[in-house]
């Protein structure tokens, strides 16, 4: 491709998540599947500078709103406003960027009046700039910083937010050891060490493609980013249990579980969206599962979950949440949650949690986890479901660390509380309840 047709299909893959939504990956992945012809090097390139502008989508948008004089109340830049002012804020010489929108084939058309304003004041320009206000300084929405000052106004959180996680492994031990991972991965010419807190994760050095190695064939490893791990193994689950997994997306955790259960004991995982559950079939297999019933949560689904009221050793809770821990991962996901969805979100799992808690046995527990870093659906939903279920009780995070991990536990109080400056995961939060026996 030449290079004014990567800008156009950068151009193409921006206004498309402007205008249609989804998640970047998904976006990304669709757009390069119905265009087969690009080559491995122009997908690269058209990929990471779609990520890497949605990293400081703030700053371009601040750098437009004010070359071009727009009001707060005006929409989003458009897409094409976007792509020239982050070319241009990275080092792009303005000459050279103007040449590639000259209308030719696959190219973008010539710049607009308003676009060529945006060349001649942004040539030359860095992203930074002493008038910005802090949210945009840390790339994060305005609200965050007033939600959660100790992480969005925490210039380390900030800075691990911004330049995206690593790529986590989690061992399968259905199939082999860390060691024996490690070594296939060496073997492999992939370089991976160990992780600092979960017994079962490797850390790879850059992003190798995995999907035909012998490890992740094999169902050896699985991509699982170590807070993720985290939460799967302080559920405690054990072979023998009763154990469902009650909002299981697309099974990364259900397949932790099972493990951990050696396959043995009654495995469920139930999620609303059927498709999730169905994609969940092919990682099952290639990890060597075979105790997990899928189970699609919908209208029909109310006699099935009252028949089973009382009957889980361990009920697992991954709850629909804002996904303020991923952020680094998902930079498009910041600008697509406000705090009418947050609050939306913690009526959703207020019901969660309670129809999920009908499903513990007495003496068992509860595992109520988010990839959130908001105390609103964390600390504070676990404080109003005590208070509403006085028959539950904390299990602290340090007692069970103990007993199933054996490193210090990386976090004080009772619950998990990872963040990514911190501790090097997703931001993730865990509370382990137990239900008093009868």
């Amino acid at each position: 491709m030449t290079p004014g047709a990567r800008v156009q299909a950068l151009i193409d893959l921006t206004d498309q998540l402007a205008s249609v939504g989804g998640a970047a990956d998904a976006a990304a992945s669709a757009y390069f599947r119905a265009r087969r012809y690009i080559g491995s090097k122009d997908r690269s390139w058209i990929a990471e500078r779609l990520y890497a502008g949605l990293r400081r989508r703030a700053h371009i948008d601040w750098w437009v709103d004010r070359v071009l004089e727009r009001l707060p109340t005006s929409p989003p830049p458009a897409a094409r406003h976007r792509v020239i002012a982050d070319l241009l804020l990275t080092g792009e010489p303005a000459e050279r960027v103007a040449g590639w929108f000259d209308g030719g084939p696959y190219r973008p058309d010539p710049p607009s009046r308003a676009e060529r304003t945006l060349f001649a004041e942004l040539d030359g320009k860095s992203l930074d700039h002493p008038d910005q206000p802090r949210w945009v300084q840390g790339e994060v929405p305005d609200w965050a910083i007033e939600a959660l000052p100790a992480v969005f106004g925490n210039p380390v959180e900030l800075q691990a937010l911004a330049d995206g996680g690593p790529l986590d492994l989690r061992v399968n031990p259905l199939v082999g050891s860390r060691e024996e991972a490690l070594a296939a991965l060496t073997a492999a010419g992939i370089e991976a060490s160990p992780t600092p807190l979960s017994p079962l994760g490797l850390r790879v050095v850059g992003r190798p493609p995995l999907g035909t190695q012998p490890a992740f064939v094999s169902g050896l490893v699985e991509v699982q980013d170590e807070g993720s791990q985290l939460v799967a193994l302080l559920t405690d689950a054990k072979p023998g249990m009763a154990v469902i997994d009650f909002c299981a997306g697309a099974g990364g955790k259900t397949l932790a579980l099972a493990a951990a259960m050696a396959n043995q004991g009654r495995l469920i995982a139930c999620d609303i969206a059927g498709q999730r559950l169905e994609r969940a079939v092919k990682r099952l297999r290639r990890a060597g599962v075979h105790n997990v019933e899928r189970r699609v949560l919908d209208g029909s689904s109310a006699q099935w979950l009252k028949r089973q009221a009382g009957r889980f050793d361990r009920v697992l809770v991954d709850a629909p949440c804002s996904g303020t821990g991923t952020w680094r991962r998902n930079p498009d996901m910041k600008w697509k949650v406000g705090l009418e969805a947050v609050a939306n979100l913690t009526v959703l799992q207020q019901d969660i949690l309670g129809r999920a808690a009908a499903l513990v046995r007495p003496g068992g527990r509860l595992v109520y986890a988010t990839c959130s870093l908001l105390p609103a659906e964390n600390s504070e939903q676990v404080t109003a479901f005590l208070a509403a279920r006085p028959d539950f009780q904390v299990v602290p995070i340090a007692e069970l660390w103990a007993a199933i991990i054996g490193t210090p536990c990386p976090c004080d109080g009772d619950y998990l509380t990872l963040t990514p400056g911190q501790h090097g995961t997703d931001g993730f939060f865990a509370a382990v309840l137990e239900r008093r026996p009868a």
